[in-house]
């Protein structure tokens, strides 16, 4: 069946003006995905526990782990077929409506760079662990800001190896806390009290809402909803690493690579780290951060790790030296993350200047493929930390963070629901999967397109429920950061398709050719590891 060009005045085709360069290797797309881990998994544990109990916790980071997955998944199938500039963005006005995707470009930019100036501000607070001084806030502000900036002004190389780098310290803390959690618990802490499951029996699995006391299985069921959204907030950003393909060597094999190994990645530091917090640390400890906490006060409450709960068990363990290691850890975890978010929303930028949808000045390169002017307006965004010098400020930039977190929700449902209509056009036109992606054999590959309407499904329940509890206690501004989104989406997606009178494409329509290189294009022969280290690596890279 031929293939239609469907609309060019989307021009499709922009490889002979997209000028960055393939320069990020396998090692590094594997340690991408664990770019945006930030202060939510590490701190973010020990609100989840507070919220819901360690088995309510336990099953909304599975849940939640699932959605991230399915997500994941859907954007690194169609990037296997198209490791081109624009990722989600372009795939939605592609293989969907141009409405959908005008929507998309709309919100997810603003999620990632409000995401750059939330990890600074958590970055600084924890810096109150050693200097408390209230007079150094802006000056360490400033420089991580200036900093997160410099590492992506130097290149992709740059950015790549730092990453690496922080991703490598990151995944060893996990691991470490993991490890000292299990040994906590066995008894083989220096006071030897062995926890085992006491706090699963007293004060329980599950934790309540305190919304309806009266009804104890109401409000603890309230009290996993509170904590999807907690959960969710500690998963986003791991779709990310699709936007890095266009700079990425051998994208197609890589990126299929990195994504296969993610479900074990949150198998082991997300799902495996939840159930340990919830043996060590009882959920209604006074030291944890309570649930009803806002995604800013998640930062401006802590001060320091001290709120970990990975932090309390050692404390009352009598393991004293390393809260400051796990502090100094988390640091670099949130200024690793914002430099995953002022990457990613600048190649976004980018992508959109290519196609005509951002200013043009936008997607003009350096000679070693640096999109500069994107990179330097995205990280203006990352000085809005400086906001929280001010208390008056703060409220605002408290808005600014929950809008963006509900916006990652519509983030995920789009790519699940791009996805389907992908699925969709290859199945109409003839298109062997098996035959066209043959890099790609993740989990999703052998259930489609289950995965994708699970993560549809969800999405849809968490842009619902993510405000619930203004309906107990009504607060304007709660309302209003919880639901605005859903208007504004759809106002988003309303006036484009009015305007511009854009239709859903049919799927034997849909354009699987125009502008996309093929495997002979992009793809290198496979050397296959011989030595006992390349082999090693290529395990766990």
């Amino acid at each position: 069946m031929p293939v239609v060009i469907a609309d060019p005045e989307h021009r499709f085709d922009v490889a002979s003006i997209d000028h960055v360069q393939r320069r990020l290797k396998q090692r590094h797309i594997q340690m991408c995905i664990a770019g945006t881990l930030g202060t939510g998994l590490f701190l973010g544990s020990g609100k989840a526990l507070s919220g819901a109990g360690p088995v309510g916790a336990l099953i909304a980071y599975a849940l939640i782990g699932t959605v991230a997955y399915s997500s994941l998944c859907s954007v690194g199938e169609m990037t296997c077929h198209a490791p081109i500039s624009g990722t989600f963005p372009h795939f939605a006005a592609r293989w969907v409506d141009p409405a959908l995707g005008f929507a998309v470009r709309f919100l997810s930019p603003p999620a990632c760079r409000i995401s750059i100036p939330v990890e600074i501000t958590g970055a600084q607070i924890l810096i109150t662990y050693w200097d408390n001084n209230t007079h150094h806030v802006a000056i360490y502000t400033t420089v991580i800001a200036c900093f997160v900036i410099l590492i992506n002004i130097f290149g992709v190389r740059w950015f790549g190896e730092a990453e690496f780098m922080f991703a490598l310290i990151k995944l060893s803390m996990i691991t470490g806390l993991i490890l000292v959690g299990l040994i906590i618990d066995l008894g083989g802490a220096p006071n030897h009290e062995r926890l085992g499951f006491q706090y699963w029996k007293n004060p329980g699995v599950l934790a309540g809402a305190g919304l309806e006391p009266n009804h104890i299985g109401l409000d603890r069921f309230l009290g996993i909803l509170s904590v999807l959204v907690q959960a969710a907030f500690s998963f986003q950003g791991m779709e990310l690493v699709a936007i890095a393909a266009s700079e990425t060597e051998n994208p197609r094999r890589n990126i299929a690579k990195a994504v296969r190994r993610v479900f074990y990645r949150i198998c082991i530091f997300y799902i495996l780290g939840v159930f340990v917090t919830g043996l060590i640390v009882p959920y209604n400890d006074p030291n944890l951060l309570h649930c009803d906490s806002t995604v800013l006060t998640f930062f401006l409450a802590t001060g320091t790790a001290a709120q970990s709960p990975y932090v309390i068990a050692m404390t009352r363990a009598s393991i004293k030296v390393l809260p400051g290691i796990i502090n100094a850890g988390v640091i670099t975890s949130a200024f690793s993350a914002a430099n995953s978010y002022l990457f990613c929303s600048s190649r976004i930028l980018y992508g959109l200047a290519l196609r005509g949808q951002a200013p043009v000045v936008f997607s003009r390169c350096t000679s070693s493929g640096l999109p500069i002017v994107a990179v330097c307006f995205t990280g203006v965004f990352a000085f809005l930390s400086l906001m929280n010098v001010s208390a008056g400020a703060e409220t605002v930039f408290t808005w600014l963070v929950n809008l963006s977190t509900v916006g990652g929700f519509f983030t995920w449902g789009s790519i699940n629901l791009t996805y389907l209509f992908f699925y969709r056009g290859f199945k109409a036109q003839g298109i062997d999967r098996k035959k066209r992606l043959h890099y790609w054999n993740p989990l999703q590959a052998s259930i489609p397109p289950g995965l994708a309407i699970w993560g549809v499904t969800w999405c849809t329940i968490l842009i619902l429920i993510n405000g619930f509890k203004v309906f107990w206690t009504f607060t304007a501004s709660l309302f209003l950061t919880s639901y605005i989104n859903v208007p504004a989406f759809i106002g988003l997606y309303i006036f484009w398709k009015v305007t511009r009178r854009t239709k859903f494409w049919k799927p034997e329509e849909m354009d699987f050719v125009t502008g996309i290189p093929t495997p002979e294009e992009t793809e290198g022969p496979e050397i296959p590891p011989t030595t006992f280290w390349q082999k090693v690596a290529a395990v766990l890279f």
